[in-house]
């Protein structure tokens, strides 16, 4: 059996920048089983299929090629893109396994805004040492002003702090010793991120796979992105209500692009947060099953 697989390239306006996101849009005919090995054999960090949904508009399923993932930003994005790009602007509810989440297509800018559940925290209680180590730096290169924090729009990703872009470049990640470190939540992935400019709102970062999901480093992350901004909302914007960062991501693989944050904070505390990418399409293949 072949199945058409189309390459969209996230948070991005230039083909083979970004992060791709491989795209089925009859994920209706296939099982999960076949899904997953779909998405094995095209070996993005992750491909969505579209489905039907009785609850939203559509539905969305995003596998890596080692499980399937509640939740993926850039895929949505690319799937959004794939569904409606030319077809004027666009207000829908995508199912996903973080819920029904509100999305929204400028169809002049090719821009998707999507929303993402609201974000949860953990503290990491682990050996800063073994993280260190496993991200090829040193302790001292820990930003002494923010904790560490596991944290989720959708998938749970491990926010670490650093003083500077330096330690980003010079960071090789062992990801193997990441479950062993990570106790609380083994299966995270993890994200380090430095303050590029406070006052504006520039942020950088890199985001390192959990091994069970078959890839090494995420070019542009969605989900870490959007928690990202939360986590700033938290601990950086800490006398703001609101916040918009913009993130830059994926110079170290040579596929760079950006994501815009938006993050409200209401009177209960609790966060409303949504991102925005471009996308293009890179191509269109088939793979065998």
């Amino acid at each position: 059996m072949k199945c058409t697989v189309l390459r969209v390239d996230a948070f991005t306006t230039v083909v083979g920048q970004g992060n791709p996101a491989g795209v089925v849009l009859g994920g209706n005919q296939y099982t999960t089983d076949e899904m997953q090995t779909i998405a094995k054999q095209v070996g993005f960090n992750e491909t969505v299929f579209v489905c039907s949904s009785d609850r939203a508009t559509i539905k969305l399923r995003y596998f890596t090629p080692g499980h399937e993932t509640p939740l993926c930003g850039h895929a949505t994005i690319g799937a959004i893109y794939a569904l409606y790009n030319g077809k004027g602007n666009q207000q829908l509810q995508i199912e996903t396994g973080a819920g029904i989440l509100q999305i929204a297509y400028d169809d002049k800018h090719q821009r998707v805004t999507m929303e993402q559940a609201e974000p949860k925290f953990v503290d990491f209680d682990g050996d800063r040492l073994a993280l260190c180590q496993s991200l090829g730096i040193e302790l001292e290169d820990l930003h002494k002003d923010y904790p560490i924090q596991y944290g989720n729009t959708g998938s749970w990703t491990l926010l670490v702090p650093v003083i500077n872009t330096t330690i980003l470049d010079r960071m090789t990640a062992t990801q193997e010793a990441f479950p062993d470190i990570l106790k609380e939540i083994p299966r995270s992935s993890i994200h380090p991120f430095a303050i590029v400019n406070e006052r504006t709102g520039s942020f950088s970062a890199r985001h390192f796979s959990s091994p069970f999901s078959g890839t090494t480093e995420d070019s542009v992350t969605g989900t870490a992105s959007g928690v990202m901004g939360a986590y700033a909302l938290n601990q950086i914007y800490i006398d703001e209500k609101s916040k918009e960062i913009d993130i830059s991501q994926g110079k170290h693989v040579e596929m760079e692009g950006s994501v815009l944050v938006n993050v409200i904070k209401n009177s209960s505390g609790v966060h409303k947060v949504k991102i925005s990418g471009t996308a293009c399409l890179n191509e269109e293949f088939e793979v065998s099953i």
